[in-house]
């Protein structure tokens, strides 16, 4: 599961490629105990437990990997790339849900197929913003805990709080993190994407479009508040590189 939602996760993904790795993850989630996904809370306990699993495998390229990939841009327009494009992907999983949706109620058993599809799509697009916020992270010069461990705890905080990292936190283990408050921040977050995700499943792909721009709007509206505390972070953390404007 977290090798498809790592490569879920890529800037470039083709549409029909989106729907099918998306569609695989629909069945790795049903082997997982499709039951459970009927109520709210255990889907929502389902989410924070899978983001928890997967967090370690996002792949988050360091500045220098960026810098490649996007040559000859400045911090400021290296970010914006960077938030557009997981823009896009999230819009995109919006879209590549709702094709899933078109499928799944044109067959029975529907209603077995739709929570599934539903706490897939959320753990897609809450992983795809986890991306993001690292590689805004190395941007900003704000340096990411080293170890899968403790960069996954850092990045699902920060996406729960939408704030950036303290990089003067001290070291924590995932289980430890998640359950305290930080938990109950994840699945508040979660129960409100997974309730936004509801569009999916609009008739005649609507809700695809409805999704799609739902997404989009969501991921840029976190990149705009992770922005400014990052900012706020790089002027007052000793010895960083100076804060962007």
């Amino acid at each position: 599961m977290g090798a498809t939602v790592a490569a879920l996760t890529a800037d470039d993904l083709a549409p029909a490629r989106r729907r099918q790795l998306l569609t695989r993850l629909v069945g790795q989630a049903r082997a997982r105990g499709l039951g459970d996904l009927f109520k709210p809370k255990a889907a929502v306990r389902w989410m924070a437990d899978t983001v928890a699993e997967v967090a370690p495998h996002v792949p988050i390229r360091d500045l220098a990997t960026l810098r490649r990939h996007f040559p000859g841009l400045d911090d400021e327009e290296l970010a914006d790339r960077l938030v557009r494009n997981a823009a896009r992907a999230t819009a995109g999983v919006g879209a590549a849900g709702g094709g899933v949706a078109a499928v799944e109620w044109a067959v029975t058993p529907t209603l077995l197929s739709a929570p599934v599809l539903l706490a897939a799509e959320t753990v897609t697009v809450v992983a795809i913003e986890l991306k993001l916020i690292g590689e805004l992270h190395e941007v900003y010069g704000m340096a990411l805990p080293t170890g899968g461990t403790q960069r996954a705890v850092a990045l699902v905080h920060s996406w729960a709080s939408q704030r950036g990292i303290n990089p003067l936190m001290p070291g924590v283990g995932v289980s430890a993190v998640l359950g305290t408050t930080a938990r109950k921040e994840l699945r508040d977050s979660l129960l409100r994407r997974f309730g936004r995700n509801l569009t999916t499943l609009g008739p005649f792909l609507t809700g695809a479009a409805v999704a799609s721009y739902l997404n989009r709007r969501s991921t840029r509206n976190l990149a705009d508040q992770l922005r400014r505390d990052l900012r706020r972070k790089g002027r007052d953390l000793p010895g960083s590189r100076p804060a962007l404007p």
